[in-house]
């Protein structure tokens, strides 16, 4: 049988395979012919289903129906293609470069977690840095119970008719130890302002009235604007010139004792003596704690080194005592023009210098020349000291600005108490940041500045042009109707303090009132207290006079003490000598005979020089009150 008779094409064909593997068998193998496929069963019925659709579809019913099926299948398919888009594009963001690399850092990060203990090389990425922790302040103490100074209370004044003056009482002060326990860690909350910048002008032009080089000359404008109390504020407050206060500024200082001011950083106590004008006087009763502690500062001129260097007094050490002494150079007020004017009433005739009145004052009628200053002694010296001394009185933040709390005392005054007692009973037992004694008699500026023209403290022209500046500003006269507030008026001479942005504002404001009208600080006091007052709520400690003189104890001027004569030695006056009656004995054998003698007068007693009358007392005539200065 050929291959043709088997029906199988040659090569080349499909069948070749079948032919090949016929060859080379070994024994013939009959295949069978390929039988034809059927079509599948699955196109039949699609052939039906359209045949059917082409049949049914003209008819109007049969046909809206289909093609509201094929709408609706087109909107599923849609929907399935869309959402395996997103399926799709959620797909290719996990696998996208950074997603992996995110993932991958997150499981090392848990694996890192995980063997920490296992794995010390492993290097964990830095914490991220925590929120700043809010300001903390201090809000005062109460003491604790059972203290005796908890329900102090002052007890009345001694009954002692001869004694009517001011005098000092009992107060409360805690130990030593106690006070410097209780002296906060924070400092207290400074109301209306947080931030306090001072005004730096090189190129000055003189507005309107009043103000000097060293404080500036600010408008009217800008003293209105001073007083609108905000959270950042730059006002003036002395030291306008120069690149820090005390360097080339006026009220210029070494650098030496400038560096050694910066370095204080806790509590300082400073004083100052200008014009030799007063003696220097020791602390008393002070503890270890705070010699070691607190920085005593003592400010004085040319003038008063000489004297302190020639009564050797003054080393160079610069120390007297407890006081470190800084010598001002150029002070801002040495100007003539800016000193005070002598104005001699008409109804007052002084035949010399020396016949002036202690408490007589320099007025603004004649310029106090040089030729004046030989005629009128240190009286031409008054208002620039009283001018100068206003800086370091007012400006001790500036002059130490590292310095916590300062307390201040005027030149005359010796300091009797440790000063941690004063700050922890006037301040901190207080809540307060500013303390200062009320005026013993005054509580009325007007009363004030009327006391301070019949004083001749100042020129009246000058106080009645700054009272009536005040009236128009709404000051009004003190009544009870101001309670809390109890006096318009203090006692300037001791100033307690803490350095916070609202302090300092208060006392620079205080001295640019103080620099624009008359240095009388007790009349411009009230008027920056209450502008700053109706816009926070910062209140000032106003304790009594007669608490101020329980810690510190006024003395005489040096030009009183010269003046004063020495106390008269008392003469002793020695009863008389008995009288000793001899008797003349006679003889036995003598006749005797009267013996006259001389009668002895008896010697009349003065019984009026051992009571002395109340109504011939010498009174010492001029101000009975050595306290109004």
């Amino acid at each position: 049988m050929t291959t043709g008779s088997l029906g199988l094409r040659s090569s080349g064909s499909y069948g070749s395979l079948q032919q090949q593997l016929f060859q080379n068998s070994s024994s013939p193998i009959q295949t069978t012919p390929p039988i034809p496929r059927k079509p599948p069963k699955l196109f039949k019925e699609k052939e039906g289903l359209f045949l059917w659709i082409c049949k049914f579809a003209p008819r109007k019913n049969v046909g809206m129906l289909l093609l509201c099926v094929v709408s609706a299948a087109a909107f599923l398919w849609v929907l399935y293609v869309g959402k395996g888009e997103v399926a799709a594009e959620q797909s290719n963001r996990m696998f996208a470069p950074e997603t992996v690399h995110k993932y991958i850092f997150r499981g090392i990060e848990s694996i890192q977690k995980n063997n920490v203990g296992q794995s010390a090389s492993t290097v964990q990425p830095p914490p991220p840095p925590l929120p700043p922790s809010p300001p903390v302040y201090f809000k005062g103490y109460t003491l604790p119970p059972g203290n005796l100074c908890e329900g102090f209370t002052l007890p009345p004044p001694p009954a002692d008719k001869k004694r009517t003056g001011p005098r000092p009482c009992p107060v409360c002060y805690l130990p030593v130890e106690q006070a410097i326990a209780l002296m906060p860690d924070a400092p207290s909350f400074s109301p209306g302002v947080s931030n306090l910048t001072y005004i730096h002008e090189e190129n000055q032009s003189k507005t309107e009235f009043g103000g000097s080089d060293f404080g500036g000359y600010p408008s009217l404008i800008q003293r209105n604007d001073s007083y609108d109390i905000r959270e950042s504020m730059s006002v003036h407050c002395g030291f306008v010139r120069g690149i820090r206060p005390g360097h080339q500024t006026g009220f210029d200082i070494d650098d030496s004792d400038l560096l050694e001011m910066e370095s204080c950083q806790g509590v300082v106590v400073a004083s100052a003596i200008f014009g030799a004008f007063d003696l220097i006087r020791q602390p008393k009763n002070t503890s270890e704690y705070a010699k070691k502690n607190v920085c005593f500062y003592m400010f004085v001129d040319e003038q008063t080194e000489t004297f302190l260097r020639n009564s050797s007094e003054l080393n160079s050490s610069m120390r007297i005592g407890l006081w470190r002494i800084v010598v001002v150079h150029n002070l801002p007020y040495d100007d003539p023009r800016r000193n005070g004017k002598v104005n001699v009433r008409s109804d007052v005739k002084f035949e010399s210098s020396s016949n002036f009145p202690p408490k007589w004052r320099l007025l603004h009628s004649r310029s106090c020349s040089r030729q004046s200053e030989q005629a009128l002694g240190h009286f031409c010296y008054l208002s620039k000291k009283e001018k100068s001394e206003q800086v370091p009185k007012l400006l001790l933040h500036r002059l130490f600005p590292n310095a916590h709390y300062s307390l201040w005392i005027d030149g005359k005054l010796e300091l009797v108490v440790d000063p941690y007692q004063i700050l922890e009973r006037f301040l901190w037992r207080k809540n307060a940041s500013f303390a200062i004694s009320r005026h013993y008699k005054r509580f009325d500026v007007f009363v004030e500045a009327e006391a301070n023209k019949a004083a001749a403290k100042f020129d009246n022209a000058s106080i009645d042009f700054q009272v009536e500046f005040y009236k128009k500003e709404g000051l009004t006269p003190y009544s009870r109707v101001k309670l809390p507030i109890t006096s318009d008026v203090p006692e300037g001479c001791v100033i307690i303090r803490e350095h916070i942005p609202i302090s300092n504002l208060f006392t620079c404001l205080w001295f640019n009132e103080v620099d624009r009208f008359t240095p009388r600080d007790q009349i411009s006091f009230a008027i920056v207290r209450n502008k700053i007052m109706s816009k926070t709520n910062w209140t000032v400690n106003m304790f009594l006079d007669c608490e101020r003189r329980n810690f510190v104890i006024q003395g005489y001027h040096r030009d009183i003490l010269g003046r004063l004569t020495p106390p008269r030695a008392s003469i002793i006056v020695h009863p008389p000598p008995p009288v000793i009656l001899e008797t003349r004995h006679t003889s036995p054998f003598v006749p005797t005979s009267t013996v006259i003698t001389t009668p002895i007068k008896k010697i009349p007693t003065k019984r009026g020089r051992e009571r002395k009358s109340k109504r011939h007392r010498k009174v010492i005539a001029g101000n009975k009150d050595p306290n109004f200065n």
